[in-house]
């Protein structure tokens, strides 16, 4: 189950990673949800590296090959270990306390809407003041550019959250109706 799940993980990043946002023809990029995710329910160490290089790899032939523009490659680019970090590990710390109930599955939602935001804080901020595309960069006008991403990136990552967690609550509830019917058979 575990390889299973890491391997939709990685093809639906593959699928998704080249456009931010999405279109009539693609899908917005799920890699923060995944990540996440990853951290909710695959939780070990290797699992988030292999993620992370495959995040890596389609970066770099998005570029190389696809054309895709390298204007978000800078020395910021290594603040997305943190960036992503943050949800993995936000998730992996939840992990004990979902149990497909509704209110576990709120707070778990919850836990993504934070770790999301501090992780969209921590890419945008090093690219905005340590990236190099800025001339003078200054505090007012990060706020600006933040309030006009920020919201972008999240409400993305929470909406591939909220399906996750939503299957999860009725695959749970199924097999709690399954495990009273067998009861009440016997």
């Amino acid at each position: 189950m575990n390889l299973a799940l890491l391997s939709a993980f990685a093809a639906l990043m593959v699928a998704t990673r080249f456009n931010h946002f999405g279109d009539a023809l693609h899908l917005p990029d799920a890699s923060m949800a995944l990540f996440f995710l990853g951290g909710l329910y695959l939780r070990r160490h290797w699992q988030f590296v292999a993620l992370l290089a495959l995040a890596v790899a389609v970066d770099w032939v998005s570029i190389e090959y696809a054309g895709v523009s390298d204007f978000c490659v800078t020395p910021s680019y290594a603040f997305l270990l943190p960036a992503y970090a943050v949800l993995w590990y936000g998730g992996r710390l939840y992990t004990p306390r979902l149990d497909g109930r509704i209110g576990p599955l709120l707070g778990a939602a919850g836990v993504g809407l934070v770790a999301a935001s501090v992780s969209f804080l921590i890419s945008n901020g090093a690219f905005y003041w340590l990236g190099g595309r800025y001339e003078n960069p200054h505090f007012a006008e990060y706020l600006a550019r933040a309030w006009q991403w920020g919201p972008l990136f999240v409400r993305t990552t929470m909406m591939y959250v909220a399906v996750a967690l939503a299957v999860h609550g009725i695959v749970a509830f199924a097999q709690r109706g399954r495990a009273a019917h067998a009861v009440d058979s016997h």
